[in-house]
């Protein structure tokens, strides 16, 4: 990889590339027209050579088109390949037509990324229905997992932990870490009644008093499960549990709500810029770098 071009909010993770790896800052240009219109301008020669985008995908509709429009300039300027390093990556939710008219919106947005960059490199993206990248992505992908970086957290910062997965859907996810880690883990029932509400079962919880409960997701949005979770774990007997996430999406009052519900801390990784996010993924990322 010869040059990084960081869009305007990852300057944050922009540092830590360079910090871990030995490429150079990309140079470009974008404002925006009265009109609201993105203006474009790649500043620096880029013939002939491969260069990576990054921008995390929180907040999509408002990035999508200035990444599309510096990927169409950089390739106009003759970059040889074009990476998109999105450390959260956004449309994965709507995986299938729910009710009758919907769009699509995983496909479609595949659709656009494969149609402006060479490969996508990203962190833990929230695959439901589809089993692989390769079933929305036409364009090869390289999937970094933050299991490690979280289980050494939990290592070294947080004593006697149990590691909790609020429901079946993070099995997997929470397994991984917990091996990791070297703690025993359980995972919990959900019973989702709406958007907004969920009824959380504690058996499995039973005979793990004493321990700090951890509560691992990859994404923390409405934080709705979570906070639940938080309050039937308290209900139960259990210490103050640490709510842990990939991706701190926390839309609208979500983690002043999970602060409220009696947590012993916060802690998320810096996909999205956010105060929580005090494990990085930045060697992840450099390192998949480093490799191309």
């Amino acid at each position: 990889m010869d040059r990084i071009f960081s869009m305007p909010g990852n300057e944050a993770m922009a540092e830590k590339l360079r910090q871990t790896t030995a490429i150079d800052a990309g140079l470009f240009e974008i404002r925006h027209f009265p009109d609201g219109e993105t203006y474009v301008r790649v500043s620096i020669d880029v013939k002939g050579l491969s260069v990576a985008v990054l921008c995390t995908l929180a907040n999509p509709d408002e990035k999508l088109l200035p990444v599309i429009f510096l990927a169409e300039a950089l390739r106009g300027a003759g970059a040889l390949e074009i990476t998109l390093v999105a450390p959260y990556l956004s449309y994965m939710r709507q995986d299938k037509r729910f009710l009758p008219g919907e769009a699509l919106t995983s496909v479609t947005f595949a659709g656009l990324i494969s149609s402006s960059f060479n490969r996508l490199i990203t962190v833990d993206p929230h695959l439901h229905r589809h089993k692989s990248m390769d079933e929305l992505y036409t364009i090869p992908c390289s999937v970094l997992h933050a299991s490690g970086v979280m289980a050494q957290y939990i290592s070294e910062n947080i004593s006697r932990p149990l590691v909790v997965g609020p429901d079946s859907e993070s099995r997997q996810w929470v397994s991984e870490v917990a091996t990791k880690a070297g703690a025993p883990y359980i995972v919990l029932e959900k019973e989702r009644v709406s958007d907004n509400e969920v009824i959380i079962h504690l058996n499995a919880a039973k005979g793990f008093e004493g321990h700090t409960p951890v509560l691992v997701d990859d994404i923390i949005s409405t934080a709705h499960t979570m906070t639940e979770t938080v309050k039937q774990l308290r209900t139960a007997g259990l210490g103050a549990p640490v709510c842990m996430g990939v991706h701190p999406v926390f839309a609208g009052n979500s983690f002043r709500m999970l602060l409220e519900a009696g947590v012993k801390s916060v802690v998320t990784c810096d996909t999205i810029p956010h105060h929580s996010g005090v494990i990085s993924v930045a060697g992840l990322l450099g390192d998949e770098l480093n490799r191309h």
